[in-house]
């Protein structure tokens, strides 16, 4: 972590608790000597992680909190973590998206930010189960005015979830209705072992059907995703066509993620995949 005493305290916190899960554990004096911020500032910042669930305090510093994998942290929660490699991944999956084309956008803080780089892409089809989603198209709808080109959404019913995903029976009838040339989903976890994964029954089930209905499947995922495993698995990598991550994601995971699927590593040091050279993108 580089010194900023102008991050703001999402990305200051988000940068917090990327160092704990990477080293285990952190004290208090490195992160005021690495943020270049005041012992005060890191103390609310250990306090507002530890409200959130994201990282216990200990004597002196914090170390990660070990969830159970039926733990399912809400949209909030996870919108303030990661956003620099959010952003980088949104911006290579939005490579991916032709314009006139049926798109599923599944739930996640990681499709939403990909949602805000698709409002200007015309004549889409976006079939979705998150709210916040469809939220994103129907605001650029209201503000820029109803554009001959904009998109068409198409938001399915059924429970709400933590993450402001809507999954059930409702929803998995729906999608099984429908079929789409491409579906951008986010996940809780992607392992070699156990696939992609979630705390959610119900949510496994949507998703499940999310994947059958498309023609392909690219998952968008940053680093930490990495070697999670939620309660139910609900695709194998096999089943994945594309994954775009972000270039923190160790080359020991690149090269067991490249022997399924077709990797795109966003970012700076983005070697492995560039979005503009991968091949049948």
């Amino acid at each position: 972590m580089s010194e900023n005493q102008n991050l703001l305290a999402e990305q200051r916190r988000a940068l917090i608790l990327d160092e704990v899960r990477r080293r285990g554990g952190v004290r208090v004096n490195e992160l005021t000597r690495k943020l270049g911020v005041s012992d005060m500032t890191v103390r609310r910042d250990l306090d507002a992680l530890a409200r959130q669930g994201m990282l216990e305090k200990v004597h002196g510093g914090a170390v990660p909190v070990v969830e159970a994998s039926t733990h399912e942290p809400g949209f909030e929660a996870k919108s303030g973590l990661e956003l620099t490699a959010k952003e980088d991944i949104a911006r290579a999956a939005a490579q991916l998206v032709a314009p006139g084309s049926a798109i599923a956008l599944s739930g996640g803080t990681t499709t939403y930010a990909l949602a805000h780089r698709l409002v200007d892409v015309p004549d889409l089809t976006v079939v979705t189960n998150s709210v916040r989603v469809a939220d994103v198209f129907h605001t650029a709808q209201r503000t820029s005015g109803q554009r001959q080109d904009s998109a068409t959404v198409v938001l399915t019913g059924g429970v709400r979830t933590p993450s402001d995903s809507l999954v059930g029976p409702v929803a998995d009838q729906a999608i099984a209705a429908l079929h789409f040339d491409v579906l951008f989903l986010g996940v809780h976890g992607i392992s070699a072992e156990a696939g992609l994964s979630t705390p959610n029954l119900a949510e496994a089930e949507t998703n499940r059907r999310l994947v059958q209905s498309a023609r392909r499947v690219v998952v968008v995922a940053d680093h930490t995703k990495w070697g999670v495993v939620g309660l139910s698995s609900f695709a194998s990598l096999d089943r994945i066509d594309t994954l775009v991550t972000d270039a923190g994601l160790p080359p020991e995971a690149r090269a067991e993620v490249a022997e399924h699927l077709r990797l795109v590593v966003a970012g700076k040091s983005g070697e492995s995949g560039e979005p503009g050279h991968t091949p049948d993108a």
